[in-house]
């Protein structure tokens, strides 16, 4: 299947490993040309190695968005100019580890305003590519009751209902809006990784409840991922496609 990504232009905060990584091998693989950034220059640097082989170009800058959103913006910007446009954003910013579930100030500044001030900023290019597409990034956390009241199940949450709302309000502008939300993911260095370091009988319970009897892994969320970004999923908006292996046991009407 041709997934019509090549010469597509793709703006992703954050993704230097993990499911973000595996999105963007697959992107360059296809010929779209990706612009992303991550706080840590050596992950910067050990993702733009695995890119150099494929088709499109990658730019990745190592910048920390977390208090700085009018240096956000300017990032956002200058990736459009640095591209040529945006046809594609993909939110992936997300505050990880003990501030996910303590730190309520964190995750809105970083998981609520990357999507926000992206979407507000990248609007204008997305309409004038005439097939602009935006994948917000949430999580099963956000929809069912998982582990204990914490900040991160709410705010991925909220970024589900945001989505959906802006998947009426930009479809006249030719924009899709869709949100992915991964069950428990593991990878190397990733939360699920340390969980199981940490806290081996919580992980092994977790584990028990999968249904495939394993934690998924990051490309087989990305590939989804991809799909749903892509002009081969045109007439697809306003989605909150759940990926986790079947460990949610809501239905879904």
């Amino acid at each position: 299947m041709d997934l019509g990504l090549k010469g597509k232009k793709v703006i992703m905060n954050g993704g230097a490993r993990g499911i973000g990584l595996e999105i963007l091998k697959i992107l360059t693989s296809e010929g779209a040309d990706v612009a992303f950034f991550s706080r840590d220059q050596a992950k910067i640097d050990a993702a733009l190695a695995e890119l150099a082989g494929n088709e499109g170009k990658a730019h990745g800058e190592a910048f920390d968005m977390t208090g700085n959103l009018d240096g956000y913006v300017a990032w956002l910007n200058g990736a459009v100019e640095k591209l040529g446009g945006c046809d594609i954003f993909i939110n992936m910013a997300s505050v990880s580890g003990a501030g996910a579930t303590q730190d309520w100030q964190k995750c809105l500044d970083v998981d609520i305003m990357a999507a926000v001030k992206g979407i507000e900023t990248l609007t204008p290019a997305l309409e004038a590519s005439g097939a602009g597409s935006i994948i917000v990034m949430s999580s099963t956390a956000a929809v069912e009751t998982f582990i204990m009241p914490q900040a991160y199940n709410a705010i991925k949450a909220a970024l589900i209902t945001y989505a959906s709302q802006l998947s009426q309000a930009l479809a006249p502008k030719g924009i899709r809006v869709n949100t992915v939300s991964p069950g428990p993911i593991e990878f190397k260095g990733g939360s699920w990784d340390m969980i199981q370091g940490a806290m081996p009988d919580f992980y092994k319970s977790i584990q028990a409840q999968m249904p495939m009897g394993r934690l998924g892994a990051p490309d087989e969320v990305a590939r989804s991922v991809v799909f749903l970004a892509s002009p081969a999923s045109c007439y697809t908006t306003g989605v909150n496609l759940i990926i986790d292996g079947g460990f949610t046991k809501r239905v879904q009407f």
